[in-house]
């Protein structure tokens, strides 16, 4: 008689985690952290169908790392968590927290009991009237709930990004700062060698504390563009001034003098005023205008 396969319970979890662990270190990472006016998510993303920020409800914003599939499974069914709990109770009951909680659960289950665990993780934000009210909540695979305060990041390299971000990170930043520090951290690599990445390569939302209802909203390539070029330009220090839509002008050249001038004396020429002047030699062109500046010299009377 062959003996049972047996593995003990700590080798089965240990044994699903790394599984899952590996398949999300496969996804780009995602930033998410706070700045004056609200939250910001960043995250590289080619795809411009495929996203991996969005909108939940109201003031509620969501983003994951990891498969695909799984995650957008989990968006929908929190989406109809918030609809559900909105139309019965009321819009101000569905909260950020609920919805994590409700997060857990799933993943708790799911980890325990099936075969495979999913492979993501998830943030799930809500911004408040106040700095002081918003309220982040990371969840990985295994259900794992925590509340971070201002930053976040997640993905394969987390950690090391999660440190650079806490170093550059402060609570009273600016849109254009806070996404210039996430588009950094994103172009860093395990090498130290940083990576520029274009902005249409991201993926950029952000809930916004003064909207008055649906705080989320995303940003198009070229208002990234504005917000990363007037941010850089401030950096650097240069005091040129900025065109519309908050593009840097380049300092202005001093012109250089006009040689085509016309000389003194063919001025005071009459017969040049006239324009019945014979050519000089060489001059293979129709006779020149007058300048203008000899007609408020004539004499008016």
């Amino acid at each position: 008689m062959n003996m049972p396969f047996y593995v003990s319970p700590e080798q089965l979890m240990k044994d699903r985690a790394d599984f899952a662990r590996k398949g999300i270190a496969r996804g780009r990472s995602v930033v998410v952290l706070a700045y004056d006016a609200g939250i910001a998510f960043a995250t590289e993303n080619p795809s411009r169908a495929l996203h991996k920020i969005s909108e939940i409800y109201d003031r509620i914003g969501f983003a994951a790392v990891g498969k695909y599939n799984e995650f957008e499974n989990l968006r929908v069914a929190g989406v109809r968590y918030a609809d559900l709990r909105g139309y019965t109770y009321d819009r101000s009951d569905v909260t950020a927290r609920g919805l994590a909680n409700a997060y857990a659960q799933i993943l708790g289950t799911v980890f325990i009991t099936e075969s495979k665990p999913l492979e993501v993780e998830l943030v799930v934000a809500e911004v408040g009237r106040t700095a002081e009210d918003d309220q982040i909540y990371r969840l990985t695979y295994d259900g794992t709930v925590a509340d971070e305060h201002g930053h976040v990041v997640m993905g394969g390299q987390a950690e090391q990004l999660g440190r650079k971000v806490g170093e550059g990170w402060r609570p009273d930043m600016s849109l254009g700062e806070a996404l210039r520090l996430a588009v950094t951290v994103l172009g860093s690599s395990e090498n130290g060698t940083p990576r520029t990445i274009e902005p249409g390569q991201l993926e950029v939302a952000v809930l916004e504390r003064s909207r008055p209802r649906r705080a989320f909203r995303r940003l198009t390539k070229q208002s990234l563009t504005e917000l990363l070029t007037e941010e850089a330009a401030e950096d650097s220090g240069a005091d040129d001034a900025e065109g519309p839509g908050g593009t840097a002008v380049p300092r202005a050249v001093p012109a250089a003098p006009e040689k085509d001038e016309p000389a003194a004396p063919e001025k005071d020429d009459p017969a040049d005023q006239a324009g019945t002047a014979d050519p000089e030699p060489g001059d293979e062109g129709p006779g020149k205008p007058p300048p203008s500046g000899t007609q408020e010299g004539a004499p008016q009377d």
